[in-house]
């Protein structure tokens, strides 16, 4: 802990008398309290029930520190109960600051009490020892009681508790040296002055941020939960002292078992059920899986079982040397040269020795002249030994096993051996390796799971050969394919052939079930492809990693000879390229069924096209029907469109007529007048090239589908309330991820945000839709609970819209963490969160022919009692996923709905 912390000494005798009027003073009526030292155990709970508050669920906000502190003992419950959301009276709040400062030996018999400041009898040895120690001022106290108030069951306001818990931390003198200094809350000028400085203390500690809107709220009544939490946070600023609580250092975990040594000391606790764990930068409970060996812990001891567990520093508390092992000595000695110095370490019993790969070894493996590591623990005077390992050893031998792992970048590979025994090797450049007569020309080719056999000289691998059939993947450059065969130049520039399985899979970015056609073979340039081959040595599957085609545009054509496809062209800058077209060559002019032969008929003199090709060969060509930019301005007087192209080129079309064809989606007569200056445009030219036939306005839009026809390609989608069909066969198609997808692939139901060029459909993907919990909002940003994974923030930046049931607002005030929400993007990448809309009732029974949850009614009159169960419902409670069939009759359950559809379902 730091030196600043004050130091508080907690008395560890306490009369059962004083326990029953400390556990009123929080818990009211029949107080729940842990077992103290001489206090009969049947007198009391059990020692850790008193942490195990029926209305403190799990993931509540405060729940770290509620079971922190009475796990301290300086709250306690009532008959199982925290009552977290009452508000704090100004007795109860100085009993718990008492108690957090361990003060309750000094208690007296409460005579010496302020008469003029009424309290309850249990509370006046408190009092009288707050007013003492200075926790409270008697004057100020008086004058801010009402003559007919009690000062005792006055609710404590949130500036009180500020100065009580600043006082309670020793930090007095810097409140008082903060008065002048503004809070930094919009709600300043309501903050006493005389609280101001203790205010500006709790900011500084990071106790407390205020509540929306940037204000203090300085008389908002304090709640148990948020008191817990002021103190919980507050003992990072103090040594505690607690008799029952350690921190130290863990020497021994097992998994009933927790040794840490502290105050120079071991201390062993029962790790069991009970047992809650948390981290010192989180709010969350965690796991005993976060508990390590050598690790900086906090434990609270419950009659030797730890309450509560806290990992204070995750960094485990050891010091490493590498050296030279010379000799082994009796009397567990390890002499070592480290740094051309001679240094002597002792072990003990407790000393773990292990090999490079981590497996444990007898001290009589180690031999002379290896490399050795030694860790030593930092947190004694001794700095045992705890761990020697030897990092590098000599090793020749040859053995037998499976490929556990190959790291590339190391050069490394792990074999596992038939007793399950790891060990990891380093290989050569050179080394050998076979398959099926083969030799490899890398070791990416070997796969995890390999039966092998391999021989080590002086510690490098040296020979390995696969010695059962395995699926491997070889990277290389596609040379030739045809319908049975691919020939390609391996990672080490040689070629190779192989033949195909049976409908090989073939994977193009962009491209939604790519063919064997889709694939550019070429000696100079073919695809970079990663080729997965099978046992019997056929490929299964091509996945193009890269292109290496280059892109000419503005061409204009010089001539074409169909006779052998030879084509000549000029660029911009006058320059003469000459390229030849074959029968893999792509076209796209203005026709949705392109071809070849319909493309050469166009290449004419003059003609302007764009082409993409390897060398002399073209792979694609584009003769140019369209120019894609955003609108700059139109010159009705000289009838031309001007637009900015992609590579910030400007584009001048002229126009006929009076005025342009402009198409708009949504809009049936679309002018000029319709279209802004940065609007996305398509020009679509006449036959000639020459003129302007329509302009074509891009715009986004979000629909809900209602239905797909996959036979024609068509979509029935609404937005905004009115339904549309619309054609997709000329669009690209994306999954929510960007994948690409074909029209089977989207379902009635879904999102979608659709790209419309004018009127046709050019683009479309499925709109990631994510249910969950709100957990925190502001204006900035949303963190969501999803029903499935780990929790997601949402960036508000761009807009946001919530819509709960007819109404829609654009801020997020409204949002609260008892909503549950379905969140997306709108085309502009707003958020869009669409409020579920809840229904609590009782379940009676599930129908399984008709996959409806049956519900009872309130009333005889409520006919919405049934409801569709899908697979998409998400039925729960808490974090745990139900079954529909694990729901039992009379269950408290909430119903979330979206719309009329039933999304989740959460058993109370």
């Amino acid at each position: 802990m730091s030196s600043y912390k004050r130091t508080f000494r907690r008395s560890t005798k306490k009369a059962v008398s004083t326990m029953l009027v400390t556990a009123m003073c929080l818990g009211g009526g029949a107080a729940a309290f842990a077992d103290q030292a001489g206090t009969p155990a049947a007198t009391t709970q059990s020692s850790v029930s008193s942490l195990i508050f029926s209305d403190v669920k799990d993931g509540f906000w405060a729940e770290k520190h509620i079971y922190k502190l009475a796990a301290e003992g300086i709250i306690l419950g009532d008959a199982g109960k925290f009552r977290p959301a009452d508000s704090v009276t100004q007795q109860e709040a100085i009993t718990m600051a008492i108690r957090f400062m361990n003060l309750e030996s000094k208690l007296g018999d409460g005579a010496g009490a302020p008469a003029d400041m009424k309290v309850g009898n249990y509370f006046k040895p408190y009092l009288e020892l707050a007013v003492q120690q200075k926790l409270i001022d008697k004057t100020e106290e008086v004058q801010a009681t009402g003559a007919k108030e009690s000062w005792g069951e006055k609710k404590a306001s949130r500036e009180w508790i500020a100065k009580i818990l600043v006082r309670a931390l020793g930090r007095d003198t810097e409140a008082k040296a903060a008065a002048g200094a503004s809070t930094g809350f919009a709600d300043q000028s309501s903050i006493t002055s005389s609280a101001r400085g203790y205010v500006n203390v709790t900011v500084q500690l990071d106790l407390t941020k205020g509540v929306e809107g940037n204000k203090f709220d300085p008389l908002g009544k304090v709640t148990r939960a948020q008191l817990a939490t002021f103190f919980s946070r507050g003992s990072e600023y103090v040594t505690p002292g607690y008799s029952t609580v350690y921190e130290g250092i863990v020497t021994e975990l097992t998994d009933n078992k927790l040794t840490l040594f502290a105050n120079g000391k071991l201390k062993s606790f029962t790790l069991d059920s009970r047992t809650v764990y948390f981290t010192k930068d989180s709010e969350v409970k965690s796991t005993k899986n976060e508990l390590q060996l050598y690790t900086k812990v906090l434990a609270v001891d419950k009659v030797g079982s730890a309450a509560y567990v806290e990992v204070r520093d995750p960094k485990q508390q050891l010091e490493q040397t590498e050296g030279t092992l010379l000799k082994k000595l009796s009397g567990n000695r390890l002499v070592m040269l480290i740094n051309n110095d001679t240094v002597t370490y002792t072990y003990d019993a407790n000393t773990s020795f292990i090999d490079q790969n981590g497996n444990s070894i007898n001290i009589d493996s180690l031999t002379e002249n290896s490399t050795v590591v030694v860790q030593r623990e930092t947190f004694s005077a001794e700095k045992k030994p705890v761990i020697v390992q030897v990092k590098s050893a000599i090793v020749n031998k040859s053995g037998s096993g499976t490929v556990d792992s190959v790291n590339l970048t190391d050069k490394t590979i792990r074999f596992k051996d038939a007793s399950g025994n790891v060990e990891t090797f380093k290989y050569s450049d050179n080394f050998v390796m076979i398959y099926q007569n083969q030799l490899l020309n890398n070791a990416g080719e070997i796969q995890t799971g390999a039966s092998v056999k391999y021989t080590v000289e002086n510690s490098l691998i040296t020979r390995l050969e696969i010695t059962q059939g395995m699926e491997r993947t070889v990277t290389g450059t596609l040379l030739d394919v045809n319908d049975k065969f691919i020939s390609f130049s391996n990672a080490s520039g040689k070629a190779e052939i192989k033949s195909l399985a049976d409908k090989p899979a073939i994977v193009i970015n962009g491209i939604a079930e790519a063919t064997l056609d889709d694939l550019i073979d070429d000696e100079n340039g073919g695809d970079k492809v990663e080729l997965t081959i099978n046992p019997n040595d056929q490929i299964t599957k091509i996945v193009v990693t890269g292109r290496q085609s280059e892109q000419l545009s503005d061409l204009s054509v010089v001539k074409y000879e169909a006779k052998y496809k030879a084509l000549m062209v000029v660029d911009a800058s006058k320059k003469v390229h000459a390229f030849t077209l074959d029968d893999k060559t792509k076209v796209e002019y203005n026709s949705t069924t392109p071809t070849l032969s319909g493309a050469e008929s166009l290449l004419s003199e003059g003609r302007k096209i764009n082409v993409t090709h390897i060398g002399d060969r073209v792979l694609s060509l584009q003769v140019v029907y369209k120019y894609d930019g955003t609108f700059l301005s139109a010159d009705t007087t000289a009838k031309k469109i001007s637009l900015l192209t992609s590579s910030g080129k400007t584009v001048v079309v002229p126009y006929q007529g009076t005025a342009p064809s402009i198409e708009l989606y949504g809009k049936g007569s679309a002018t000029l007048a319709d279209i802004k200056v940065g609007d996305p445009v398509t020009a679509i030219l006449s036959a000639n090239q020459d003129a302007l036939q329509t302009l074509a306005v891009k715009k986004a839009v979000q629909f809900k589908v209602v239905s797909v026809n996959t036979a024609n390609s068509r979509i029935r989608a609404t937005a905004n309330g009115i339904t549309d069909d619309f054609y997709v066969d000329q669009a690209a198609l994306f999954a929510d991820n960007g994948g690409a997808i074909k029209v089977a692939d989207i379902q009635a139901g879904q999102t979608i945000n659709v790209v419309f060029n004018g009127r046709t459909a050019s683009s479309v993907q499925i709109v990631k839709l994510t249910l969950g919990k709100v957990l925190s909002v502001n204006g900035t940003s949303l963190v969501l609970k999803p029903f499935a994974g780990a929790q997601e923030t949402f960036s508000l930046n761009s807009g946001v819209k919530v819509v709960r049931g007819t109404s829609v607002s654009t801020g997020v005030t409204s949002l609260t963490t008892s909503d549950h929400v379905e969140v997306s993007k709108d085309t502009d990448g707003s958020v869009i969160i669409q409020v579920l809309s809840p229904l609590e009732r009782k379940f009676q029974r599930y129908d399984g022919v008709s996959k409806e949850i049956i519900v009872y009614r309130p009333s005889l009159t409520d006919n919405n009692y049934r409801f569709v169960v899908t697979p998409e419902t998400y039925i729960h409670q808490g974090d745990t996923t139900l079954s529909v069939q694990s729901l039992q009759e009379n269950d408290k359950i909430v119903l979330y709905f979206n719309g009329d559809k039933l999304v989740e379902v959460e058993k109370q």
